[in-house]
């Protein structure tokens, strides 16, 4: 009889234990769902939804200050943490490095990403990386090469991610347009003028438009454009030579400039610049075209269509009556149409075109340049800048004071005025300067998070971004 009495209380045990172990898993997982839904207990004991902050730094590990409290429970950058909704400031430092500082607005529920940002070494360590003495210079997409360009025939092209290295000539002697060979000269010289540097993602092409004299007396300009093979230049080719045609517009479709849209006489075609064959005409009177993933939105003094370049079938999409400039873009997995007339722009996405965003800007843009993961999208007309942003759905509207500016990297824009080198990010904020003397129509670059290159007195110069 013990033996029972004593089997079924431990039988009642186990079942007792099972229960608890089950009511224990079901209340340990609602609430994890309840807190990666974003519910957290507040202070009061209320129970309220909260936002997800993801945050990192270049370098990283820099430290965390969050409204105002240095002993915040974010200590450090490259992780994930919840705030309370509303608008929070965060500010990072680091030994050795200066400070970056903004105020965010969290929203209940989403995730707001801040990875862009980045502090600067204080006391960085500089040395002359090559002497230059030419006209030009352009970096790749990756930020690992540029190409020099000077008055001869004769080029170069450097490794910027080298510590120490000597650049690579490349002859383009049969390959430039608008050359000479002066009297007793041992190479040819290059009289044309680089308008613009347009580079495949495969960082080897570039599409070049050069101006130079149309005739030996010089008193009218032709415009050619290029497709560079920097590493086999031999393999380059001439469009407008190949073509016999004065194109006013030319944009890359692959990552290796093999294929691309170009406007000849208000009409648009497609290249095969590899069979040295141009399409018949595409489009007509084309004010303004972008491509993306195998579609290209146009515009026409009257019209905004989306070509199906697989088909050739055209889509009318919105009927204009004032001069619109159109762009394409991906953000996350949407894709979107960008239109932008006078001081408006308006933001569709692309698979049904319905309106995502409209915003009513300051200015009127003449130009847009959509940043490198599409994150960032600057509008502008000389140095009057209005920068959307994709993660917050805000458009902020500011001045570099000069038309020299570019993009550092993929979200921090740089200007040189009056040989100062000034580094903003995308809206303008957390300005700093980093160096004097520098020549402002070279460009600025940052490559490996590792070094900052810019030419100063007829040099290039690196300098470490951070300690060695």
């Amino acid at each position: 009889m013990d033996a029972e009495k004593r089997a079924r209380r431990q039988s009642l045990r186990v079942i007792i234990s099972e229960i608890i172990m089950v009511i224990a898993v079901v209340a340990t997982v609602s609430v994890l769902a309840f807190v990666v839904s974003g519910y957290w207990l507040g202070s009061d004991f209320k129970i309220e939804r909260q936002g997800l902050l993801q945050i990192y730094s270049t370098p990283t590990g820099a430290d965390v200050e969050v409204d105002n409290n240095p002993g915040s429970w974010l200590q450090r950058t490259n992780t994930s943490k919840t705030l309370s909704a509303g608008e929070h400031t965060i500010k990072l430092t680091k030994d050795g490095y200066d400070s970056w500082s903004r105020t965010i607005s969290i929203t209940e529920g989403l995730l707001y990403r801040l990875h862009y940002p980045r502090l600067f070494l204080l006391n960085r360590d500089h040395e002359s990386a090559l002497d230059f003495s030419g006209n030009f210079a352009s970096v790749t997409p990756n930020r690992n090469t540029i190409l020099l360009a000077n008055n001869t025939t004769t080029w170069q092209i450097f490794n910027l991610d080298s510590d120490s290295g000597r650049p690579q000539s490349i002859d383009l002697s049969k390959i430039l347009p608008f050359t000479s060979l002066a009297e007793g000269a041992s190479e040819g010289l290059f009289t044309g003028t680089i308008i613009s540097a347009d580079w495949a993602t495969d960082n080897e092409h570039v599409l070049l438009k050069i101006a130079g004299p149309a005739t030996p007396d010089a008193t009218s300009i032709a415009t050619n454009w290029l497709v560079l093979n920097i590493k086999n230049p031999s393999n380059s080719i001439n469009l407008t030579k190949e073509f016999n045609a004065d194109f006013s517009e030319i944009q890359i479709l692959d990552s290796s400039a093999n294929n691309l849209l170009a406007v000849l006489n208000g009409n648009l075609h497609r290249i095969d610049a590899g069979a040295k064959q141009i399409s018949a005409i595409l489009a007509q009177n084309v004010v303004s075209f972008d491509y993306y993933n195998g579609d290209v939105i146009f515009s026409t003094p009257s019209v905004v269509s989306l070509l199906k370049l697989g088909s050739g079938e055209i889509d009318e999409l919105i009927s204009i009556s004032e001069p619109t400039q159109v762009f394409a873009t991906k953000f996350y997995d949407d894709e979107y149409l960008g239109l932008m007339s006078g001081s408006s722009a308006k933001l569709y996405f692309k698979k049904d075109f319905v309106l995502k965003s409209e915003y009513d800007l300051n200015f009127s843009p003449a130009s847009v340049k959509v940043g490198q993961h599409g994150e960032f999208i600057a509008m502008y007309t000389g140095g009057h800048i209005a920068t959307l942003d994709m993660e917050a759905q805000a458009v902020v509207d500011w001045s570099t004071d000069t038309d020299s500016f570019g993009w550092l990297d993929g979200s921090m824009i740089y200007a040189v005025k009056d040989g100062v080198l000034n580094v903003y990010d995308f809206d303008g904020l957390n300005h700093r300067t980093l160096a004097t003397n520098v020549s402002a129509h070279f460009p600025v670059t940052i490559t490996s998070d590792k070094y900052l290159y810019y030419f100063k007195d007829g040099t290039l110069v690196r300098e470490y971004l951070y300690e060695k």
